[in-house]
């Protein structure tokens, strides 16, 4: 007997086939953007045009910009004509943002001193205008874990679909709202403690958590790694209760799961970056199909799933692999593409810490922290290009997004480095935002939505 799911993802599939993947978007609505870098946590808006170059202080193709109280890093998140954005404000104080790239104290890894209560929102806002519809307190509390000097209260980006809103702020809960901003449910995880690895004490070593919930179909699927008991688990859409929970042998990730939905049988699966246990788990019953191992040991970017591969990357310590994982993967593999059937490909040296990579067409593009852009053959891994976009002076945190094949590329800084797609490195502008951008931006409808450290700028379509 066929499951309820499986048959609602079966009939997705079914008019994928029949339709190609660009009418299904079509028909789907290219303006919702409704999780962590978009559709399949791609990156790729398949929608009108983009902008390729802006002016914020002129206001010069800004279609508008509204402040964003407190600080989050966050994505927003787009529904029919709604965005939403999460934020952590402080009832007393202004919270500071700092150890960014070039600063007197970058890498340290101390967690910041205690701040006092928080407010931790959600808002709600009009794409058409940036008025602010609605926003809603889900807590207010002092955080049970303290942040990095470079993170916020507020990192992991919601899901939404057409009638619910998932946000999570780590410790202090998952929240389902609906579209008028009414909570539905909340469940409680606990105390997680996303610290540096082998530091499982409450000390100066927490970091901040980052995963960001998935939505898919009926399902809520959850990656809470951490200096604890780690695991994977689905919850009901509808009330918040587990479908199943997978215990993980792993220290803290800050990596987003990506769903992955197949015709095939046993295909469809939840995809986990990490560093002890990298792997995917049947969407239906969290069962494991397949795992690796190794890497950087603070393990940040999604995996990305493009030609019916699984791209992985992570860096930190040792090792900073991008690999390039068969979907069809099944058991337990190592690091070796001689020795091993599913690994297709690897580049043993070039992984990167913080941004998620980007697949345009037949490429595969990493930037690291320091802004060095590397294009790579998708298939083959072979190297097209290594460029530096931002001139050294900025650090990449946010992960790149795609339209009409053009790159985006955020800097810490506050420039926004806009890249052509394609075997040739050109550097088609660079737009400054005027604060901070340590967010990923989203697109809906030929809509640049951008967070900066105060503001939500929406810039215009081209």
């Amino acid at each position: 007997m066929i499951s309820t799911r499986s048959f609602q993802a079966f009939s997705i599939l079914a008019s994928l086939f029949c339709l190609g993947t660009a009418d299904l978007l079509a028909q789907s609505g290219a303006g919702n953007w409704p999780q962590f870098r978009g559709p399949q946590a791609s990156g790729i808006s398949n929608g009108p045009a983009t902008a390729t170059a802006w002016n914020v202080e002129k206001g010069e193709n800004i279609a508008w910009q509204t402040k964003i109280p407190g600080m989050g890093h966050s994505s927003p998140v787009v529904w029919g004509d709604r965005v939403f954005v999460t934020t952590a404000v402080a009832t007393k104080g202004e919270t500071e943002l700092s150890s960014l790239f070039g600063s007197p104290g970058y890498g340290a890894g101390e967690s910041v001193a205690d701040e006092g209560e928080q407010a931790f929102m959600l808002i709600c806002l009009d794409k058409k205008d940036g008025k602010v519809l609605w926003q809603k307190t889900a807590k207010q509390a002092v955080p049970e874990a303290k942040r990095h000097p470079k993170a916020s209260h507020a990192n992991p980006t919601p899901a939404c679909d057409s009638m619910r809103v998932l946000v999570s702020f780590g410790s202090e809960g998952l929240f389902c709202f609906d579209h008028a901003g009414e909570l539905l449910w909340e469940r409680d995880f606990g105390f997680i403690n996303s610290g540096a690895p082998g530091h499982p004490d409450k000390g100066g070593y927490q970091w901040g958590f980052a995963s960001s919930p998935v939505l898919d179909a009926d399902r809520v699927y959850v990656q809470i790694d951490h200096e604890g008991d780690s695991f994977v688990a689905a919850l009901n859409i509808e009330n918040g209760e587990e479908i199943w929970r997978v215990a993980r042998e792993e220290d803290s990730t800050w990596s987003t799961p990506t769903v992955y939905e197949s015709l095939e049988e046993g295909q469809s699966q939840l995809i986990l970056n990490g560093y002890k246990h990298i792997g995917g788990y049947d969407l239906e019953t969290g069962e494991e199909r397949w795992k690796t191992s190794g890497g950087g040991d603070v393990p940040v970017p999604t995996p990305v799933i493009a030609h019916e591969m699984i791209y992985l990357t992570s860096a930190h310590g040792r090792s900073a692999p991008i690999r390039a994982v068969d979907i069809s993967a099944v058991e337990e593999f190592g690091m070796d593409p001689e020795e091993e059937d599913y690994l297709i490909w690897i580049q043993p040296r070039r992984g990167i810490y913080m941004q998620t990579p980007l697949v345009w067409e037949d490429i595969l593009y990493c930037c690291s922290d320091g802004g060095i852009l590397s294009a790579y053959d998708a298939m083959t891994g072979e190297n097209i290009y290594r460029k530096r976009i931002g001139g050294g002076g900025t650090g990449f945190s946010g992960s790149a997004v795609a339209s009409a094949g053009k790159l985006y590329f955020s800097g810490e800084s506050g420039e926004i480095f806009v890249v052509q797609a394609g075997p040739e490195f050109k550097l088609l502008a660079t737009n400054e935002m005027g604060e901070n951008c340590m967010a990923t931006p989203a697109i809906s409808d030929g809509y640049l939505l951008i967070r900066t450290r105060q503001h939500l700028v929406a810039i215009s379509p081209n």
